[in-house]
């Protein structure tokens, strides 16, 4: 899965070809406070950068993710089980997602939705935000393991 990963970030790069710092930092620093479990951080870190990202088909999708998180983590802060919230990728935002499976494959749809956006920002962050390419990396190894996840339904087995 590493090369799967590599092969999106690849896909994506062109996509994303840049952020003013401060903007990159923001989605990087929304990576990873829900990472860590800062959900609270989290939900400020997704809204500041949200308020920063420009339009553009590449860069909804991008919100799309920012909102998806913003959602789980504030439904984390406040020990809400919602396994759905309602969010979801568009058609177009399907493009730049690392996953893409038919709906009836899909067995928990909040879930899938959640680690695709999780995988998107992370891997956004990595292109755009020199200032946190190091620390993005440490994180590398939770990424592959997310998409393993996937493996099978994807076919790579």
């Amino acid at each position: 899965m590493e090369r799967f990963l590599d092969a999106y970030i690849e896909r994506i790069r062109p996509q994303f070809p840049g952020f003013p710092p401060a903007t990159a930092h923001e989605i990087a620093s929304a990576f990873l406070a829900f990472k860590y479990g800062l959900y609270a951080k989290a939900v400020t870190e997704c809204t500041n950068a949200l308020a920063l990202i420009p339009g553009g088909e590449a860069n909804e999708a991008l919100k799309k993710a920012l909102m998806i998180l913003r959602a789980n983590a504030h439904d984390r802060d406040n020990s809400l089980v919602n396994t759905n919230p309602g969010i979801a990728f568009t058609e177009a935002e399907k493009n730049y997602i690392p996953v893409n499976l038919p709906a009836d494959r899909i067995e928990d749809p909040g879930s899938f939705s959640l680690d695709n956006a999780f995988i998107l920002t992370y891997a956004v962050a990595l292109i755009t935000s020199p200032d946190d390419e190091e620390t993005m990396g440490e994180h590398r190894k939770l990424i592959v393991r997310t998409l393993t996840d996937y493996k099978k339904a994807l076919g790579l087995e």
